[in-house]
């Protein structure tokens, strides 16, 4: 794996066992480089989410390789995989699943507090990143009492406080109006640009496209040119 490649998959083919097989994803080969932002487009159907899981770890390929940040996934024990998704995975969900218990603050300095940083420390470190995304302002808030897009920008936070390297974000955008998903696009945008790390987004979002630094499109659980599986 080059330096400017954080993923790599090769021939990655992923069936899910049953009386009918489902055939998810076949041969696909894929780089995403480092400290990109790479849009993965497609429709309903066509493997996206199955695509994020085998590169965050959540799920094992049926064939082929993936290397993650140097990282050849399928080698790793189910201990060590839990270590990588730890450490250096950052998810970011359609449905946000923060804790509606805690605070926007307490919810991305909760990453940190099971990592053994004080109490103190994280919600400092978690304010500041609040506030690098613009919603700091709300960080005493409850899930309950933020909007769309304020949750998702603090799961954004969450995703990165505790120093990953790669964000894999599922529809982040969906069901959010055009202000709340333009300003989650430029929260995803600062984790490339300012932060340095590496972001695949699962979307339909034409804001997120137009931001991407790499666009690949998925039909069929293959990646194919643009212009195909369209319909």
């Amino acid at each position: 794996m080059t330096v400017s490649t954080a993923v790599r998959l090769d021939d990655v083919s992923k069936v899910y066992p049953g009386r009918i097989p489902v055939r998810a994803l076949t041969g696909v080969t894929l780089r995403v480089a480092a400290g990109a932002l790479t849009a993965i487009e497609g429709p309903s159907g066509s493997g996206k989410s199955t695509l994020l899981a085998l590169v965050g770890g959540l799920d094992r390929p049926t064939t082929g390789t993936i290397e993650v940040l140097g990282v050849s996934l399928q080698r790793l024990p189910e201990r060590q995989l839990r270590r990588y998704r730890r450490d250096r995975v950052g998810f970011v969900f359609q449905d946000f699943k923060l804790l509606d218990v805690l605070s926007a603050l307490d919810n991305v300095a909760l990453a940190l507090e099971l990592r053994g940083v004080s109490k103190r420390e994280a919600r400092r470190r978690s304010r500041a990143l609040l506030e690098e995304l613009g919603v700091n302002g709300r960080a005493a808030a409850h899930p309950a009492d933020l909007s769309g897009g304020e949750k998702q920008r603090t799961a954004i936070a969450r995703a990165l406080v505790a120093g990953a390297q790669l964000i894999l974000a599922d529809e982040p955008t969906a069901n959010l109006d055009s202000t709340a998903g333009l300003a989650v696009v430029d929260a995803l945008h600062t984790a490339t640009r300012v932060r340095g790390a590496t972001a695949i987004v699962v979307s339909h979002d034409p804001r997120i496209a137009a931001r991407a630094d790499h666009i690949h499109r998925l039909a069929d659980g293959r990646i194919v040119p643009f212009g195909e599986g369209m319909a």
